[in-house]
C-alpha cells in the first residue's frame, strides 16, 4: 500500500533525492525544456489512448497516470530549485480561480433541490 504523503513531504522527499548528487537540481531553463518534453510524452499518450493514433507494435506500454507522475516530479524539481512551496503556490490559484469563476460556469443541483 502506498503511504498517502501531502505536498510539503513530497517536495522534500524529491530535494533528499536531488541533494544526494553534486549536480543538483538543473538551470531553470534545462528545467523548463525537461517539462515541456513530459507534457509532449503526456500528449503522445493521450492521443495513443483517445485520439486518432495508435501506438505502433515496438512502442513499450506506458499510461497517463505515469507521465503525471513525471510531471509532478519535474515540477516539484523546479519549485524546490526557485524555493517555491507548491502548497502555498496551489492556495494562492484556487483563491484567485474561485474569486474570478465563481459565476462563470453552469452549477450542479443539489439533490436537496430536486
Amino acid at each position: 500500500m502506498v503511504q498517502t504523503q501531502d505536498m510539503e513531504q513530497m517536495q522534500k522527499r524529491v530535494d533528499e533525492y536531488i541533494s544526494q548528487f553534486k549536480e543538483g537540481y538543473f538551470s531553470p531553463l534545462s528545467m523548463l525544456a525537461r517539462f515541456t518534453e513530459e507534457i509532449g510524452e503526456l500528449a503522445r499518450e493521450i492521443n495513443h489512448q483517445y485520439g486518432e493514433k495508435p501506438k505502433k507494435s515496438n512502442e513499450k506500454e506506458n499510461s497517463i497516470e505515469a507521465e503525471l507522475g513525471d510531471l509532478l516530479f519535474v515540477m516539484m524539481c523546479f519549485a524546490n530549485s526557485q524555493n517555491i512551496d507548491l502548497t502555498e503556490a496551489f492556495e494562492q490559484t484556487m483563491q484567485k480561480i474561485e474569486t474570478r469563476d465563481h459565476d462563470r460556469w453552469t452549477r450542479k443541483e443539489n439533490k436537496e433541490d430536486s
